[in-house]
């Protein structure tokens, strides 16, 4: 219900107190945008009464002239009503704003005055009855104001709040801007709405959106205009069409939009750290039950809020944008750290196979010797695929007992075991939404196996302990140096769990079979060390890459890592010798040589011991000091090993 609406359903009644005999002539004048103007009135209209009216609230007392008589009308809660109103105070218009704004301006917008001009019979109507009359009716205006506001405020807080949970969803600043914008329009009822962030650099204010600005971006000065005033003053800003300061508005840009601005309402933007980052601005408020073409008020009130709720949703953007960026860049690094390198016709085909399936959820199966990059081939598929942003975990399933296989993998609740203090979570739920590298898959125990192939057919764990399903949504990359489909036959590996794997199969050959890659390898290697401890990259002399180049290589890519380790650290010249390479002669070579054994006996307990002795130590050597994979190669766990070279008393480190 408008203003004038109400005092036509209101006035009559209220006019019925004075007499149903006398004549009557007058009404209610209403100040509306600085212009007096009769909302009510009663019998023949009289010249004066916007003149007397404004008299009347400038000196806020009882005044005459031409037989009518005017008092202002106080929009307040009575006596009666006073001690509720001090304690909903929030409700009302203009204590609420005023209490919340300070003094920036003298006159709120939409907050005007009202009068009653009236003659009674000809006369001016006497003070007693004038001031009953205006009482009421300040009674009544405060009344219908409080109860329209306060519903319009709960409808205006719902929207708002929903429209600030779908901010959070949104992943474009254009989007989210424009949103903001359409909200702003619904709950203020105007017809545009401008969010102007504030560029501190070059102290701009940048608007999003414009409407009929090419590109939809307006750009002006930070001390430009309306939203200038309240990006400096910290405090609201407004404008109406018909004053006197025209001037406050930038009529140049309403003819390049070819638009009319008749009215502005600027709040400034303040984030959680109590810093202004902008302005946003409501454009030409449309007539409503509470106002007319201008913005009031509770207008100010409710942009007020709306820019704290965008405000915090800029803010929450900007550091999702923050954290994402940084996530892309942490990725695309730790992709570029262990790359797929070569250009063997193998590795070639290995890598359009990979890019194949890496956007796919196929379970894949990397075969290959130890040290030929089986992880690094799974990293590659995981930054390939759509995964690429979820986690990454290996778990070496030749290390896991099978006592201790269902809890690393699955999790355990608290208590489920003596030793059981924490709840845990599982690899497969710490890999959620990432990729599972089982590594060595082909050395776990029969009861892990089958374990392992009900959480990949179900896709739900269940931790030790625990009853509850958790379901998992992991990629499995498995890996394995063993003859599967021999183990199959000497069932010491299960068929079904296979096949669950194998669903793409890539097979990394030895390094000695790649040519020139083991160049190109060990270059990397080496830029990647001398960055790392700050020296010069050296080279590598004819002999030097002679002698890699036929070297076989027993341990692969790790054995020519821990080679170019070595070179990095231990060597100062800027050219690189064969002496300097420091290699181990491999297996298949040392065996060709018959090993110097002058100081035996000839008794074959002493040979034999001392063949065993040059034996490990080769291994141990091609190994590059990797103490489990020599131990492998012989046929031992790693802690018989080390039990067999202490009875040999060879040198040991544990």
């Amino acid at each position: 219900m408008t203003h004038g609406n109400a005092l036509t359903s209101f006035m009559p009644v209220l006019l019925g107190l004075v007499g149903s005999q006398a004549t009557l002539r007058g009404g209610v004048v209403s100040q509306i945008q600085d212009r007096w103007q009769p909302t009510f009135w009663t019998g023949d209209r009289w010249g004066q009464a916007e003149s007397l009216a404004s008299q009347a609230v400038a000196d806020d007392q009882f005044v005459t002239a031409d037989g009518f008589a005017g008092l202002s009308v106080s929009v307040t809660p009575g006596d009666d009503m006073a001690t509720s109103a001090a304690r909903g105070s929030g409700s009302g218009v203009t204590g609420a704003v005023t209490g919340d704004l300070g003094s920036g301006q003298d006159i709120l917008p939409g907050v005007g005055s009202d009068a009653i001009v009236l003659s009674i019979d000809g006369k001016p109507a006497d003070s007693d009855t004038l001031k009953m009359l205006a009482t009421a009716l300040g009674r009544f205006l405060w009344l219908q104001r409080n109860h329209q506001n306060d519903a319009r405020r709960l409808w205006q807080t719902s929207k708002m709040l929903q429209h600030a949970a779908v901010w959070q969803q949104l992943d474009s600043d254009e989007k989210l801007l424009a949103s903001m914008a359409d909200c702003a329009c619904e709950v203020l009822n105007c017809e545009r709405a401008t969010i102007f962030l504030w560029d501190k650099r070059t102290k701009k204010l940048i608007g999003r959106p414009a409407i009929g600005i090419e590109g939809g971006v307006l750009e002006v000065e930070d001390n430009a205009g309306i939203v200038g005033e309240a990006l400096h003053s910290g405090s609201p800003r407004w404008w109406s069409a018909g004053g006197t300061d025209e001037g406050r508005v930038n009529r140049r840009i309403d003819q390049a939009q070819n638009f009319t601005t008749r009215s502005l309402l600027a709040v400034p933007m303040v984030n959680s750290r109590d810093q202004v980052i902008g302005v946003f601005e409501g454009i030409n408020a449309r007539p409503g039950d509470h106002r007319n073409e201008s913005f009031d008020a509770a207008d100010v009130r409710t942009l007020t809020e709306l820019a704290m709720h965008a405000s915090i949703a800029i803010d929450s953007y900007r550091t999702r944008t923050d954290l994402t960026e940084t996530r892309d860049r942490l990725v695309e690094q730790a992709a570029q750290s262990k790359p797929l390198i070569g250009n063997h016709h193998s590795i070639q085909e290995i890598r359009r196979n990979a890019t194949k399936v890496a956007p796919t959820d196929l379970s894949v199966l990397v075969l290959g010797s130890n040290g030929t990059g089986k992880e690094v081939l799974a990293q590659h598929i995981h930054y390939q695929s759509e995964r690429r942003n979820g986690p990454f975990v290996a778990v070496n399933c030749a290390a896991l007992v099978e006592t201790l296989l269902e809890s690393e993998l699955f999790g355990h609740e608290k208590g489920a075991f003596t030793d059981a203090s924490d709840t845990r979570v599982g690899k497969f739920e710490l890999a959620n939404g990432g990729t599972l590298f089982l590594d060595e898959v082909g050395d776990m125990s029969a009861g892990g196996q089958a374990k392992l192939l009900r959480v990949l057919e179900e896709k739900v764990v269940v931790r030790v302990g625990g009853s509850r399903p958790i379901p998992v949504d992991v990629r499995v990359i498995a890996a394995t140096n063993q003859p599967l489909q021999e183990l199959i036959s000497a069932k010491r590996f299960r068929e079904d769990l296979f096949f669950r794997l194998n669903v793409v199969s890539l097979t990394l050959p030895p390094l000695s079979h790649r040519g020139d890659d083991v160049m190109e390898l060990a270059e990397h290697f080496l830029a990647d060390f001398c960055r790392q401890i700050g020296r010069a990259v050296p080279t590598f002399a004819a002999s030097a890459r002679d002698a890699m180049l036929s070297h076989d290589w027993p341990g692969n890519v790790r054995e020519l890592r821990n080679t170019v380790e070595r070179i990095c650290y231990l060597t100062t010249t800027d050219v690189i010798e064969a002496s300097d390479l420091m290699m181990s002669p491999s297996a298949t070579q040392a065996s060709t040589v018959v090993p110097a054994m002058d100081d035996v006996d000839g008794n074959l307990n002493s040979a034999t011991r001392e063949f065993q002795i040059q034996h490990i130590e080769r291994l141990i050597a091609s190994c590059g000091g990797n103490m489990t994979e020599a131990a492998g190669k012989l046929g031992l766990h790693r802690s018989n090993l080390y039990r067999k070279m202490r009875q040999l008393g060879m040198p040991t480190s544990s």
